[in-house]
């Protein structure tokens, strides 16, 4: 059988095309994938054709090299086995397990330098979610949240979800969390917030966080934006881990934020605040997030798994049924 890729051709055009299996070369172990995961916030602009495409498609991972431009391959979170290693990798490397930042498909070679060998006791779909929580790690380090706090997640897609499970693990005085759609608020309970509203419930919202100390917009959705800032108090702090793309966010400045004196601060996994950068590195936040990941229930966020050849159906689902998809993982 030959190899399978996916390939984003256009807006809501998604193909898997068959090639030849690579070979690897002498530094390269050769990866016979099990399932990758879909990460819903950033392929979603790909699908939806709403990221900008005069932008690298991520420096900080080799395999994803050019821009954004239509066709492309993208992804990061591909599992599987070593089956075949170059004259210069370690035999030690063959059968293992191991997850690798790579686009969907069911072979790729990879040096042997950027495979991360998985637990032996966790599971191959769980450990797609690596860049996820790697992710809310990282929203997490930017947070800094303190004792006591009053905190707010909007959004509860996948980041959002995994962001509420490890900010419940911080002695905060109260954890809530904002999503339209009833399963995720659901899922959110379960994972440890102390109550859910939805969009249109700011009355309540602001009644019991009587003004957030932390708020973090995760929902992918600009007007979450303003909501954000809107339920934060005076020398509150508004972190934003959604990705807009070609959304623009309309924001309302011109009343109580002009003397709140609210912080808002960009956050992304690509890169480490330059605070923390003289004792942390993306090796030791990858051990925090593997341990992390331990600990979770990854059925609760992937709640469907589909074949590589039904692709487009699992973006399709992502893009269009929110209401009962939150995860998706391909297998191969």
């Amino acid at each position: 059988m030959p190899a399978r890729a996916v390939s984003f051709r256009g807006p809501e055009e998604v193909s898997v095309i068959e090639e030849p299996i690579p070979r690897p070369d002498s530094d390269e172990a050769l990866v016979e994938v099990e399932c990758s995961g879909i990460s819903p916030g950033t392929e979603l602009l790909l699908y939806r054709g709403e990221a900008p495409t005069d932008l690298p498609a991520d420096e900080s991972i080799p395999a994803l090299d050019g821009d954004l431009e239509y066709p492309i391959r993208y992804g990061y979170a591909v599992v599987g086995r070593v089956r075949e290693v170059g004259e210069d990798v370690d035999s030690a490397w063959l059968d293992r397990r191991v997850f690798a930042f790579h686009p969907h498909a069911s072979h790729v070679t990879l040096p042997s330098a950027e495979l991360l060998p998985i637990p032996e006791d966790l599971s191959a779909t769980a450990a797609t979610l690596l860049p996820n929580v790697e992710a809310a790690v990282n929203f997490a380090m930017d947070a800094r949240p303190i004792v006591g706090e009053r905190a707010v997640v909007f959004g509860q897609g996948l980041l959002g979800l995994l962001t509420t499970a490890l900010l419940s693990e911080y002695p905060l005085d109260s954890l809530y969390a904002v999503d339209r759609y009833p399963l995720r608020r659901s899922r959110s309970r379960s994972l440890g917030a102390d109550a859910t509203f939805a969009p249109d419930e700011n009355g309540a919202l602001h009644e019991a966080l009587d003004g957030a100390d932390l708020a973090i917009e995760l929902s992918g959705n600009p007007a979450a934006l303003d909501a954000a800032i809107d339920a934060t108090g005076y020398d509150g702090r508004v972190i934003i881990g959604s990705w807009y793309g070609e959304k623009r966010a309309e924001l309302d400045l011109g009343g109580r934020f002009h003397r709140s004196r609210i912080s808002m601060e960009s956050s992304q996994v690509s890169t480490i605040d330059p605070e923390l950068r003289g004792r942390w590195d993306k090796h030791r936040r990858l051990d925090v997030a593997w341990d992390r990941l331990a600990d979770l229930d990854a059925d609760a966020l992937l709640t469907h798994r589909l074949p590589v050849a039904e692709a487009s159906e699992a973006y399709r689902l992502l893009a269009d049924r929110p209401d009962e998809a939150i995860g998706a993982v391909l297998s191969y």
